[in-house]
């Protein structure tokens, strides 16, 4: 039997789960479906079956940001995304959101192998104005052994396609501490991103997940990750340098110029409602947390048999809802109101140079950013006592 949604709830945010790629990376463990030949036509209609099963009227006034993630989004090619985002703006009662007034952000995950100047321009028509692009690294040996399918070139040339189609909103994603035994020099790629002038960046870790290829070369052996003290250097190293090119740290993982934060990203740490679509795509309505069927074969059987992809849902607790908010709080610049009661509990880390309370607000520092884990975990357990 469907569940439909909330009903009367207001969706501002989208997000869809575009399972294709055309390889796994060696690091990923996310829902996607290795694919040489694309089923962009029975994708298409199996997300906007899912939209119409869920009894969602889309309105594209209070609709602000859509997301397209993945997987690799740019796999849907440069017409079958656009007949995508096309499709959910004529579900909001919008013709072509590129000509509709109003700001909204509209971002879409890619690949720089993907991305043509024919490509470019289809999405910049359906209104795309904002592309997170998985660069990972600028070195060809370490592309190599994360099973990444562009060269060290193809990132410039992307960037060079979207601005000459008028997508200026160009947001690089990086991944630092890679094993030492790969060789890469994250100084260099750091200099190299700056180089392309993006107005966001995302720089993320690797964490070594056990079903992966990297995970198998690990429990062998033959890999050794790098230590917490070269991570954390990493990691202190972008903070400096980007910082001193200007750009905001506003989320442990992200950075941007001002006045270019990404709109859907900051939703999901503020708690409001959002709208998932595909396979694997989690949805919250404010009070209850949904999730699809992660596998695309299953996710689509589903949908065509006219059946709920729903995998699973919660309703969150009070408790949770507190926990949440003290994570959330803490991983961002704006931070987390403190409760009287836990003034003493956060000087130490003030001594430390971990955090600074300003108009009774604790702000984690960088190096605070890299103990977020220990200091959420402490005040959790504070308000659950309380």
């Amino acid at each position: 039997m469907l569940q439909t949604d909330t009903p009367n709830v207001v969706y501002p945010h989208v997000y869809i789960h575009v399972p294709f790629c055309g390889r796994r990376c060696s690091y990923c463990d996310f829902a996607i479906a290795v694919r040489k030949n694309v089923p962009v036509d029975s994708f298409v209609r199996a997300v906007m079956a899912e939209l119409v099963m869920r009894e969602i009227a889309l309105d594209a006034t209070s609709l602000r940001t859509i997301y397209l993630g993945g997987g690799t989004p740019s796999k849907l090619g440069g017409p079958g995304l656009a007949r995508l985002i096309d499709e959910i703006g004529r579900s909001a009662g919008v013709d072509k959101f590129s000509t509709f007034s109003g700001h909204r952000e509209i971002t879409i995950e890619a690949n720089p192998e993907d991305i043509t100047s024919q490509s470019a321009a289809l999405w910049a028509a359906a209104g795309v104005n904002r592309v997170s692009l998985g660069v990972q690294s600028f070195d060809p040996g370490a592309l190599e052994w994360m099973h990444r399918g562009h060269g060290a070139a193809a990132p410039r040339q992307a960037v060079q396609s979207l601005r000459a189609a008028g997508i200026n909103e160009i947001s690089l994603d990086l991944i630092f501490a890679l094993p030492a035994a790969v060789r890469r020099d994250w100084t260099r790629d750091l200099a190299q991103a700056l180089e392309l002038r993006p107005t966001h960046l995302s720089l993320y870790g690797l964490t070594v997940e056990p079903k992966t290829p990297l995970g198998r070369w690990t429990a062998r052996g033959d890999v050794v990750e790098a230590p917490e003290e070269r991570y954390a250097a990493e990691f202190m190293e972008a903070h400096e340098q980007l910082r001193g090119s200007g750009f905001e740290h506003y989320e442990v993982s992200n950075y941007c110029l001002p006045g270019h934060r990404a709109q859907h990203n900051s939703a999901y740490w503020s708690g409001v409602p959002y709208l998932g679509l595909g396979p694997s795509a989690h949805g919250f309505d404010g009070s209850t947390r949904r999730w699809n069927a992660p596998a695309y074969a299953e996710w689509a059987s589903r949908v065509g048999r006219g059946e709920d992809p729903r995998e699973g849902d919660e309703l969150l607790t009070q408790s949770e809802r507190d926990s949440e908010q003290v994570y959330l709080g803490l991983r961002t610049s704006g931070g987390l109101p403190l409760r009287e009661n836990e003034l003493t509990t956060v000087a130490p880390w003030i001594e430390q140079g971990w955090a600074a309370v300003t108009e009774g607000t604790l702000r984690l520092s960088a190096q605070g950013w890299l103990r977020l884990d220990a200091i959420a975990a402490t005040l959790t357990s504070i308000r659950s006592r309380s």
